[in-house]
């Protein structure tokens, strides 16, 4: 799979000490700065320590199963356009090459809720899907809010459900509804069941 970042630092040189010093602890197989630039850092076949503790499916060491691909951005700031597109192109190059299906690039908050919010408010998931890069929910008709069926969606979907429920709805909502807030919806539960029904990770090869 692979594992979406943003940096939460000011500039790519931070971000590239940070990333290339073994005292820190942390690296990434690929960094992009804000101009679109792409810096390969570690070999895709070599493991980085991008991910840390969480799990997708039933995957639970994310790091030994996932390349990681850091966004220099604090967080704060709207992502570039040559960033993104950068970030297309090398997930489309990856992607083919790894035979990774679009459902299986998640962001940091999606295997490390409550933890993680990378990458962000910000971050444009809806244009990776129309890229055929990442997933989005079909025009999901609403439903009537029921938390059991929600959580066994995400479930289905790849999220680890062993967190509270409103952990798991807010790292859900930070990716597919990222201003909403409130009580779970039925926007809420009509994306979780299309993207259940159309994506569920046990259909998938999810070592990878």
């Amino acid at each position: 799979m692979i594992v979406l970042h943003y940096t939460a630092m000011d500039g790519v040189a931070a971000a590239l000490e940070r990333l290339c010093a073994p005292e820190h602890e942390v690296s990434a197989h690929y960094l992009i700065c804000g101009h679109g630039r792409i810096y390969s850092l570690v070999e895709e076949a070599k493991r980085a320590w991008h991910a840390g503790a969480g799990q997708w499916g039933n995957v639970t060491d994310v790091n030994s199963h996932s390349i990681g691909i850091e966004l220099s951005n604090t967080g704060e700031t709207p992502f570039s356009e040559p960033q993104m597109a950068a970030l297309e192109h090398l997930l489309s190059d990856i992607m083919n090459r790894h035979r990774i299906a679009p459902e299986r690039v998640i962001g940091h908050s999606d295997m490390a809720p409550g933890r993680k919010i990378d990458p962000g408010v910000r971050f444009d998931w809806q244009r990776l899907a129309w890229a055929g890069v990442s997933v989005w929910p079909d025009n999901p008709t609403g439903a009537a809010p029921d938390m059991p069926r929600f959580l066994q969606a995400l479930e289905c979907f790849g999220y680890a459900v062993n967190l509270p429920a409103e952990t798991l709805l807010s790292a859900f909502r930070l990716r597919f509804r990222p201003h909403a807030s409130g009580p779970l919806h039925p926007d809420d539960m009509a994306m979780a069941s299309d993207l259940a029904q159309r994506f569920p990770v046990d259909r998938k090869q999810i070592s990878t």
